[in-house]
Parts: structure tokens; sequence; C-alpha cells
């Protein structure tokens, strides 16, 4: 896998306050042409418990999330456990190694990065975020959560994905975010 920033996409994920959010654009582009405005990057699984969202191949991360929900199932929705066992099949597997993606997964305890070169990280401050856009709402959301304690961890997600779709031209501002606690999803036009 290419360790070039993947294009076409911005997710972020937030752990604050007991609540973790993720959320992503909704553009999907095709080399330099926009082909949807409304593509859903980010998504529920192992019953609601476990976010997961990725940026690059769309095919390929349909494939990834498969395969992390069969490790989420077959190790009882442990996430790192989970995520170990999906990176290493990701890296070693003849087929899934041509994958060109990134997850970003989290649930209540903690949030990774997972990439097709068997990195799993867990960053520092509670803050993961992936694709093109991934830099301007990561450095956002660290100047929110610094600046303003007051914002819950679906704000955060939901106002640095504005800040990354204003900056980014890979990233739209048609915003999905999911989150734990509450089971909602949010849509911005």
């Amino acid at each position: 896998m290419s360790e070039a920033i993947l294009h076409g996409t911005t997710v972020i994920g937030v752990r604050r306050g007991g609540k973790v959010a993720l959320g992503s654009d909704g553009q999907a582009t095709l080399g330099d042409i926009v082909m949807k405005h409304k593509a859903q990057k980010v998504r529920r699984l192992f019953e609601g418990k476990v976010l997961a969202g990725f940026a690059g191949s769309t095919a390929d991360a349909f494939t990834l999330f498969e395969r992390f929900e069969e490790k989420l199932q077959q190790y009882g929705g442990n996430l790192v456990r989970a995520a170990v066992e999906l990176a290493k099949d990701w890296r070693t597997d003849r087929y899934l190694r041509r994958l060109e993606a990134l997850l970003a997964v989290g649930s209540n305890e903690r949030l990774l990065l997972i990439s097709g070169s068997g990195d799993i990280i867990e960053p520092d401050d509670d803050i993961v975020a992936i694709g093109s856009g991934g830099p301007y709402a990561l450095a956002a959301a660290r100047a929110m959560i610094k600046h303003a304690p007051q914002l819950t961890a679906k704000e955060v997600v939901t106002d640095a994905l504005g800040v990354a779709a204003d900056i980014c031209v890979y990233t739209n501002s048609f915003l999905t975010v999911v989150e734990i606690d509450n089971q909602s999803t949010t849509h911005n036009n």
C-alpha cells in the first residue's frame, strides 16, 4: 500500500466526555471528477458498539468493513484484538494486501487507525483523522478541544469536518456523523 495520503475524503473520530463520535464528508471522486456528493463513509458495526470509517477506494473499504466486522464477531467485540487480526490478514493475504484504504475505528474505550502495512495506531489525544482532509480536521479538532472544552465529541467532529471542507478540494460539506452514546446519525447539507 502506498504511504501517500489517500485522496477523496476526510474522516475524523473524537473520544471525549465518555462518548465517541466518528464522521466523514460525502464526496466521492474518480480522479479529479466528483462522482457523488452524499457517500456514506462511516458506519456502525458490532450491534452499534463500534464505529468505522474509511479513506481510499470504496470497493476496498467495503471489503475491509466486512472483514473487520467478521473479526469483531470472532473476538466478541474486542476492538484491539479485531484490529490486530485484520492488520495481520491485510498485510499477509495476497488479495487483501492490494487493497488501498485506511480505516479509522472506535469504541467507547479507544480510537484506532488501521493500515494495510500492518500499522495499528492509537492516538495519544483521542483524535484520529484520515484521508486527504485529515490533517486539516485533526488540527481544527485539537484547537477546539484546547480552547472550547464545552464542546461534545460530536460537535468537535462536525466542526472539524466543516473546517476541512473549507480547505480540502477532496472534501465536501455533506457530513455524516455517528455517535455511539445515543446511536444518532446527523446529515448536514
